[in-house]
């Protein structure tokens, strides 16, 4: 059975940083990432990265954000500096799965940046 585990999210003052960390198990993960939905708005890419190390972020994060990840832990680590008002959004982690050629999500975990 495939669990998405999270951890982190808070309230922080703009400017300030803040780390998710996602735990996975059940499968063996090829692409994991984090997702966000503002209030209103439809869920988005933040960053994924490979097994093997290659990472994509949004436009938006780039130089802010990185993404990490432990392979033998199957865990991903988003650690997030120079917060923004705009970066208000629940947090999803998320996971691919070539052994179902599928996608799971965790619960979410709420981050806010207050101005």
């Amino acid at each position: 059975q495939v669990q998405l585990v999270e951890s982190g999210g808070g309230l922080v003052q703009a400017g300030g940083s803040l780390r998710l960390s996602c735990a996975a198990s059940g499968s063996i993960f090829v692409i994991m990432g984090w997702y966000r939905q503002a209030p209103g708005k439809q869920r988005e890419l933040v960053a994924t990265i490979t097994s093997g190390g290659s990472t994509n972020y949004a436009d938006s994060v780039k130089g802010r954000f990185t993404i990490s990840r432990d392979n033998a832990n199957n865990t991903v680590t988003l650690q997030m500096n120079s917060l923004k008002p705009e970066d208000t959004a629940v947090y999803y982690c998320n996971a691919f799965t070539v052994v179902s050629r599928r996608s799971y999500w965790g619960q979410g975990t709420q981050v806010t940046v207050s101005s």
